[in-house]
């Protein structure tokens, strides 16, 4: 019940800013050229989306962010599990990882053009740069979160690594690795969305960039509207699965 509680209290906050939204620009609080009615927007989104262009551009980011997710998180979680896992190596290379995860990403972004120009791999690679480090990050507190006492059960059965991981370790992370995997896509899609913009022939980003540079209000709304619903179904689908693990924890 209370998740039907949370999800029409959810509904009519979006109901709320949509009429305020709509009724802003037809009062004259703001200049419609500025802020086009939420109708007008909602009404170019529906015309854009009976378009194969626009499936085109929107397919272009999903296979960049699908591929660059597909990459980044596996390869994050095996090198976070290495390094937390190794003395040597945590004190070595965890300063390192904390110091290149607090720079801004968008600075690399015109290496990455010039070494693999502005095709498909391009932004793929940019997407994991931008995501991989939160992943490595979340990772090294997964690994920090199993408990000792369940470690030593496992020694004392003399379980092997492999069976250490599958019922210790993965059950114990897996929980905050859901975690990560929100966060991770967040990163992901903000990278690809980035690298579309700064130089791209198609996707979410290029048309975001072109619209906004043509001051074409209503398209670019609409666009954003949809890149927000987009993020809110990956994000609610995670939080149902990590609901769903949370018992894990114990």
């Amino acid at each position: 019940m209370s998740r039907v509680r949370a999800l029409s209290a959810y509904l009519a906050v979006a109901a709320a800013l949509l009429l305020l939204w709509e009724a802003a620009p037809s009062a004259g609080w703001v200049d419609p050229r500025l802020l086009p009615p939420a109708s007008a927007v909602l009404a170019t989104l529906w015309e854009m989306m009976m378009t194969a262009v626009f499936w085109r551009h929107v397919g272009q980011t999903l296979a960049e962010t699908a591929t660059a997710f597909a990459i980044a998180v596996p390869l994050g979680v095996v090198v976070g599990i290495l390094v937390a896992e190794s003395k040597f190596a945590s004190a070595t290379f965890k300063p390192l990882i904390f110091f290149v995860f607090s720079i801004p990403k968008s600075i690399f972004l015109p290496v990455f053009i010039l070494v693999l120009g502005i095709a498909f791999w391009q932004k793929v690679a940019f997407g994991v740069f931008s995501t991989i480090f939160i992943v490595i990050m979340t990772t090294f507190a997964a690994v920090e979160s199993v408990r000792e006492d369940q470690l030593r059960v496992a020694r004392s059965f003399d379980a092997s690594a492999r069976q250490k991981m599958l019922y210790v370790y993965i059950p114990a992370m897996t929980p905050i690795l859901l975690e990560a995997v929100r966060l991770a896509m967040i990163f992901n899609f903000t990278g690809i969305l980035l690298a579309e913009m700064y130089a791209s022939r198609a996707g979410i980003g290029n048309v975001i960039g072109v619209w906004g540079q043509g001051f074409q209000l209503p398209e670019l709304l609409a666009m954003v509207i949809f890149v927000s619903v987009l993020a809110i179904l990956f994000n609610e689908t995670v939080r149902y699965v990590e609901a769903k693990c949370e018992h894990w924890r114990n």
